[in-house]
Formats: structure tokens, C-alpha cells, sequence
């Protein structure tokens, strides 16, 4: 493939090719309704294809949706973490993406640093597709705005308040802001803001983006809440930043300020009693599982734009 599509943030794709991701992933779980999960897909379009799967950080989701995915899609996938390959014993990203490039017909990775992402990508002959980094979580995202339509809203007349550690989850929130026209609002304690993270490229797109410290004040009448966890993989600082953040936690009091049928998003895992209480998180606003269970349609359907299928 001499130009290959990668997927590696949801600023580096038109809003029109985001908006026929989001349509495919709505189209493909229809069409499985009543399937049993392990049934191939009625058109197979990846017969004979194959997906790697490589993380360097570790994943429950993300490995289950896309392996499941590519089985789905007729084709089959290879897991592998970074101990399990040379790239754990200093061979180059580079020469690894040259590498696979000629064994398999694309890559996901799942890795600690947004570079080695780029550098794999700048290097592969086959499509590349984010499945997390330091910098960014496009995947998530798309399962998450999959789930707020088909819960009866157009994006555009959402107003969404992220609540709590600006991380990589919240720079795909932005970044998808200036592509489907949704109102963003972000509530982070001092020293946690989104930085430097494209707030002002979204908004000189058209992003309505606001940042507000006091989360009870973000989240009125809102119709989205989203937080995600305090502490991330890799954080060496747990107390400091339990106690930095617990200000921001998602409880009763936020929610009741938001919109009388707001819905609760969280990306999982959860920490019930930090970042969100457990009345939230499996109260009856919450759609964490169907968030969850919508990671394998919107990436079965980020595969077939890869792959032009």
C-alpha cells in the first residue's frame, strides 16, 4: 500500500470521513443484532487479512474489541506486547514498522509515547491505527459519540463537560469538538488543565471549547458528564494527585446540576469513590457498558476506513 491510511487522531481526518466512520459503526451493529459474537460478519471483507496488535501498555478493551473485530471482519489478528518483541530489546521502531509492513496487512498500537506512534506510522507501508497513547485516545472516542447518538441526540445540539484530569482522553474530546459541532466544556483543577494540546487550533475551527475550574458550575444543565481515572498507567504520584483531583469528582451534586436526562460517560476502568461515586457509575444515567461494547463497532469500523472496505 503506498499511501496508507493511518488513524492515529480525529484532527488528522475530515469531519466528512469522521461522520462516515461514526454512520458505518451505527450500520455494522445493526446488522449483528441477534448474531452470536463470534459469527463472521455477512460480507467477511478482511478474508485472508490480519491485523497486529501490539501494547505497550496493557488492555482489556482495546485488545478484546479489536481482536473480536477483526475476527468479525473475516480476518484474524496477532497480540503481541513489547516484551514479546525485539522492540523490548532496543530494535527500532522503524525497523519493526518495515518489518511488519511485509508480514501483516496493518498494525494497532497501543503505546506509552504519541512518538513512537508517529514513528511507526512514518515508516509503515500498511495502515496504522492509534489505540492509545500520552497524547491522545481516538478510538474511545468514537465508540463514546456513538453511543451518545444512539441514545437519541444529535451531537450538534450536545453540550458535553469533561470532569477532571485534562489527559489524553480529553484532547480527542477537543479535537473531535471542531469535527461534529458539539459544546465543550472542561473543568480541571490547577496544574491538570489541557495543555498546549490543540484547544486553540479546535476553536479557530469553529470548536465552541470552554474552560471552567469549578466543576459544579461546568456541569449545569449539561448533557453529557465524562471523567475518567485520577490516576493513569504509568503515574508515579498516586496521592498527590488523588488529593489534587478529588475536588472533581462525578457525584450525585454534578449530576443533578446537569440536564434532567444527562448521561454519564467513562471510558473504563473506574475507580468507584475517586474519580466518579458509585452512585453515578451504576446509577441510571450511566452508559459506561454500551460505551464499552461500542469500542468494537466504531473500530470495526475505523478498520474498513483503513482499508478502504
Amino acid at each position: 500500500m503506498s499511501n496508507p491510511k493511518h488513524f492515529l487522531s480525529l484532527a488528522d481526518v475530515p469531519a466528512s470521513e469522521l461522520r462516515s466512520i461514526l454512520d458505518e459503526a451505527h450500520r455494522i451493529k445493526k446488522a449483528r443484532s441477534g448474531y452470536p459474537k463470534g459469527r463472521i460478519d455477512a460480507d467477511a471483507p478482511f478474508t485472508g487479512e490480519t491485523l497486529a496488535l501490539i501494547f505497550e501498555k496493557s488492555s482489556t478493551r482495546t485488545r478484546f474489541s479489536f481482536d473480536m473485530g477483526m475476527r468479525q471482519l473475516g480476518g484474524s489478528s496477532i497480540t503481541a506486547t513489547s516484551n514479546d518483541m525485539q522492540i523490548g530489546r532496543g530494535e527500532t521502531i522503524e525497523d519493526t514498522a518495515k518489518v511488519l509492513s511485509r508480514f501483516v496487512d496493518g498494525i494497532m498500537l497501543r503505546a506509552n509515547s504519541h512518538e513512537t506512534l508517529t514513528a511507526l506510522a512514518h515508516n509503515a507501508r500498511i495502515p496504522v491505527i492509534n489505540g492509545l497513547t500520552d497524547y491522545n485516545h481516538p478510538c474511545q472516542i468514537m465508540a463514546d459519540l456513538e453511543t451518545l447518538e444512539e441514545r437519541g441526540g444529535a451531537l450538534s445540539d450536545m453540550t458535553l463537560t469533561w470532569v477532571g484530569d485534562g489527559n489524553n482522553v480529553a484532547v480527542s474530546f477537543v479535537n473531535a469538538a471542531a469535527k461534529f459541532g458539539y459544546k465543550l466544556r472542561i473543568s480541571c483543577p490547577d496544574g491538570y488543565t489541557v495543555q498546549g494540546q490543540g484547544i486553540e487550533a479546535a476553536r479557530g475551527q469553529g470548536a465552541s471549547i470552554e474552560t471552567i475550574t469549578d466543576p459544579l458550575s461546568a456541569c449545569k444543565d449539561t448533557d453529557v458528564v465524562i471523567a475518567d481515572t485520577f490516576v493513569s498507567m504509568g503515574d508515579t504520584d498516586a496521592d498527590k494527585r488523588l488529593s489534587d483531583l478529588m475536588g472533581h469528582q462525578v457525584n450525585d451534586a454534578l449530576m443533578n446540576a446537569a440536564a434532567k436526562d444527562a448521561i454519564f460517560l467513562h471510558c473504563l476502568p473506574a475507580h468507584r469513590g475517586e474519580e466518579v461515586s458509585a452512585s453515578v457509575i451504576d446509577g441510571p444515567q450511566s452508559a459506561v457498558f454500551d460505551e464499552a461494547e461500542n469500542r468494537l463497532h466504531a473500530q470495526k469500523a475505523i478498520i474498513r476506513w483503513c482499508f478502504n472496505a
